[in-house]
């Protein structure tokens, strides 16, 4: 692979991470964060898994698999 495919890998990856990281916090002690900051971090969410579904494609063109 190329240098700048594997930094996609990289990124994903670290992307993944934080993401899960986000979503146990989410799921778990979110109540003491303001309702507004909860919506925030949702919306937060949701385009970091945009961008890791973006990042996945990518790396399925690099691969030539299907993703």
């Amino acid at each position: 692979m190329l240098p700048f495919q594997l930094r996609v890998i990289e990124e994903k990856s670290e992307l993944d991470a934080r993401l899960d990281r986000l979503q146990k916090f989410l799921a778990g002690s979110v109540g003491t964060v303001p309702a507004e900051e909860r919506s925030r971090l949702r919306e937060q969410a949701r385009v970091m898994y945009e961008y890791s579904h973006i990042l996945g494609r990518r790396i399925a063109a690099f691969t030539g698999s299907n993703g």
